[in-house]
């Protein structure tokens, strides 16, 4: 224990931290623009063109039908073969990026649908446009409502990324893989890097939601009791 603590962590502490800051990174990317991409993919969904829906639809299912590593590695390695190359690291975004848009896809459809036609109907006699209705009326209450199921997909995103060390992004994990390679002591690396991911995901957790309750009006704090660790299997 005492060569744990004062041998090991000062040792590769500093450089498991910097593969904890690519995670993060990883992970922020990869959710913001899975929000934008899953949000378009949503609206795309509901449009009364059968030409729009389907293949969006055929889309979103292959990707959450299939595992993400499967994922990883075709970006990867199959999309050279016909001229498409990304790096790892832009590999891993899109990899990630795509797979969560699937899943949150399905998140803002049901926010959206569940939002009150009558205001849908109440904002278009007001003269407003179709954009204009999104902007100010459906997205605003949309957003509040899946904002702890996107807090949970977060914080699984954030495990998530651990994948793209298969495909030799300089993440968490595979710091941590390097570092055994040379001391052999899997036991006490792998304790740190578990210990790096709780702080990650509870500190998410934590932040998520300070901007819920800072987001929803005082007379509706008191009944959010939403858990915001919700993994993908809860949120599906």
């Amino acid at each position: 224990m005492y060569n744990f603590f004062f041998h090991e962590v000062p040792e590769h502490l500093p450089f498991l931290l910097q593969g904890a800051l690519v995670t993060i990174e990883l992970s922020l990317i990869s959710m913001a623009l899975g929000m934008v991409l899953g949000f378009c993919v949503a609206v795309g969904r509901m449009a009364a063109s059968r030409l729009v829906r389907w293949p969006l639809d055929a889309v979103v299912e292959v990707v959450r039908d299939t595992p993400l590593i499967v994922q990883l590695l075709l970006i990867y390695f199959a999309l050279p073969e016909i001229g498409i190359v990304l790096n790892a690291f832009w590999a891993g975004i899109a990899g990630l990026t795509l797979n969560l848009a699937a899943y949150l896809s399905e998140v803002f459809r049901a926010a959206i649908l569940a939002v009150d036609s009558g205001q849908r109907q109440a904002a278009v006699s007001l003269g407003m446009s179709r954009i204009a209705v999104y902007r100010r009326v459906i997205i605003p209450q949309a957003a509040l409502a899946s904002l702890p199921t996107l807090g949970g997909y977060f914080i699984a995103l954030l495990k998530d990324c651990s994948l793209v060390s298969f495909i030799s992004v300089n993440e968490l994990l595979r710091h941590a893989t390097i570092v055994i390679s040379d001391t052999f002591d899997s036991m006490n690396t792998y304790i740190m890097v578990a210990i790096i991911y709780f702080i990650m995901s509870f500190a998410s957790a934590r932040v998520i939601r300070y901007i819920e309750l800072r987001l929803t009006p005082s007379d509706r704090r008191q009944t959010i009791s939403v858990p915001l660790t919700m993994d993908k299997e809860g949120a599906r």
